[in-house]
């Protein structure tokens, strides 16, 4: 789809490609210290401007999205949360400056179950349809964006989830990995990430499948998608997408899901690719 866009200052107008940009938060947008450099936020605010529908698509949850959102400068549009599990609509200055349009809930306790029996020691989050966390073990992370509840585990096995967290504090991340592999999970969908650490949505539901959502909903061809991610998480997005980017610290397998790769989020890689779009 073309259309004609303000150039700016000039007021010339000049005819791009308007583009959906699909940008992964931890390992993409920020360091592993949660840090966004200013190349990024400069380039996010010009790759804005230009009229691209740029869409956060984060495992972390709505709280812990919104601040990026923010910073990116995107008053207008969509984030997809939860690995696909929330996805709102973002309109900056009014009801709170966002609204969910779809949110896809799972009954968490056969999983539960499961995950229990053949990881005893580990600790347990949800985040519920009303956008609470509930957790074992005092269980609390950045990327749940609201303070954790502590309750009980079987109050987790009555919940109706959007977002179920495991995190094995005396494993590795290969052993932590080979564990879940064994348990042979059915009716979700899952992700193991960098450590011994568990992301698990609705079955079928990722980051893409709520992209899928928003692309219909803007109207913008597949073949005018880009994606940008570093984690296992990212692997069907980079897939999903017309131009897959993974980054230049992603795993093999994210790196092979993808088109291309850029270089690491330590150089800034993200604005790399996102330079290219303006």
């Amino acid at each position: 789809m073309t259309t004609t866009l303000n150039a700016g200052i000039d007021d010339q107008l000049t005819t791009i490609e308007r583009k959906l940009i699909a940008l992964d938060v931890d390992g993409t947008l920020v360091d592993h210290y949660g840090h966004m450099s200013p190349a990024i936020r400069e380039v996010g605010g010009a790759v804005v401007d230009a009229g691209h529908e740029v869409v956060v698509a984060t495992g972390r949850s709505l709280g812990a999205t919104l601040p990026i959102v923010e910073l990116l400068g995107v008053d207008r549009g969509y984030a997809v949360c939860s690995n696909g599990g929330v996805t709102v609509q973002i309109h900056a200055g009014a009801n709170g400056g966002y609204t969910v349009i779809d949110r896809r809930s799972f009954d968490p306790a056969p999983v539960l179950k499961a995950l229990r029996r053949r990881l005893p020691n580990a600790k347990y989050a949800l985040e519920d349809i009303e956008g609470n966390f509930l957790s074992t073990e005092r269980f609390q992370d950045a990327s749940f964006g609201v303070e954790a509840r502590g309750v009980s585990f079987r109050e987790l096995l009555e919940a109706e989830a959007v977002r179920l967290v495991v995190f094995s504090t005396d494993s590795t991340a290969e052993e932590f990995g080979e564990a879940v592999e064994s348990i042979g999970l059915h009716g979700v969908t899952y992700s193991v990430g960098w450590t011994a650490w568990l992301d698990i949505a609705a079955h079928g539901v990722t980051k893409a499948s709520g992209l899928e959502h928003v692309r219909q909903l803007v109207g913008i061809g597949r073949e005018h998608t880009v994606a940008i991610g570093d984690g296992r998480n990212d692997i069907e997005m980079l897939q999903w997408a017309g131009r897959g980017v993974a980054m230049g610290q992603a795993p093999d397998e994210v790196k092979v899901a993808a088109n291309e790769v850029t270089s690491t989020v330590e150089e800034d890689g993200a604005a790399v690719i996102l330079r290219s779009l303006v």
